[in-house]
């Protein structure tokens, strides 16, 4: 292969790198932030909560935060192991697939981890704000669906 196409598909395969590396970042990163902003505007605008169920809620915010931050973190480096798995292999092969099982991993627990803490937080809740938190919650997952 001569010089001028392999260096066409290194660019190629780089730019397939960094279009997945943005499209996994805005799933794991923008889509959560949106629905908690949502929730977040809820639970302590709407819901009219006790001062014993903002502290509550509080906690389980702040243990949530850090434990979202460390899994991002995680994201960020499964993304430059599968960079690196592309450009070492330049194709779809094992490398790459071990790096792709790798970020849906992350990304699975990043998932149970948001939910574990809606749950936290529902638990927080009476029977009437738990109502108007599920709504919301469902509102929140389905708005792309619509």
């Amino acid at each position: 292969m001569n010089s001028s196409r392999r260096l066409l598909l290194i660019g190629i395969v780089a730019f397939i790198a960094a279009l997945a590396g943005v499209l996994i970042g805005r799933v794991v990163a923008d889509a959560p932030r949106a629905s908690e902003t949502e929730l977040h505007a809820l639970l302590h605008g709407e819901l009219d909560l006790s001062a014993d169920q903002k502290l509550k809620i509080d906690r389980i915010e702040t243990q949530f935060e850090v434990r979202r931050e460390a899994l991002e973190l995680e994201m960020r480096a499964a993304n430059i192991r599968l960079a690196d798995a592309i450009e070492a292999e330049h194709g779809y092969g094992p490398q790459v697939t071990q790096a792709i099982d790798q970020t849906h991993m992350v990304m699975g627990e990043l998932q149970k981890e948001t939910l574990k803490h809606l749950f936290a937080m529902r638990g927080v809740l009476n029977r009437e704000q738990a109502t108007m938190f599920d709504k919301s919650v469902v509102k929140a997952l389905t708005a792309d669906a619509q």
